[in-house]
């Protein structure tokens, strides 16, 4: 298990590396997008925090999208200014990094690879058809 301090850290360079995504590729360097982008590492971490200390076997990825709704409701006196900053930020910016970390993590074990692969090759020509 990952300590806190573990944790924190891949959260930060997962949120900067999503950064510099959504700045190389949308062109949206602001201070805007950097504080969205710092809330969603924020929601992120306290979800992940709630999914491991509250004895319900819920996955945190259950929290952190609950929290992120509850802080994006428009009828929220903080929710718009939570809209605003996290427009700021492209999907796909977050999503590369966060599947490049996936891919890590698979890639440590091939025989765990093979047994998804040889499973699932459904996934595997829907990719290569999509491209």
């Amino acid at each position: 298990m990952k300590s806190i301090q573990e944790s924190i850290m891949l959260f930060f360079i997962v949120g900067l590396v999503a950064f510099i995504g959504n700045w190389l590729g949308y062109q949206a360097f602001s201070g805007e997008a950097a504080f969205g982008m710092l809330l969603l590492i924020v929601i992120a971490r306290v979800g992940q925090a709630l999914g491991k200390s509250l004895p319900f076997p819920i996955p945190s990825v259950v929290y952190i999208i609950v929290i992120g709704i509850i802080l994006s409701l428009p009828e929220t006196p903080w929710g718009p200014l939570v809209i605003e900053l996290t427009s700021h930020i492209q999907l796909l910016s977050i999503a590369t990094p966060i599947l490049a970390y996936a891919g890590i993590a698979i890639g440590r074990s091939w025989a765990d690879f093979a047994a998804i692969v040889g499973k699932q090759w459904s996934f595997v020509c829907s990719f290569f058809l999509a491209r």
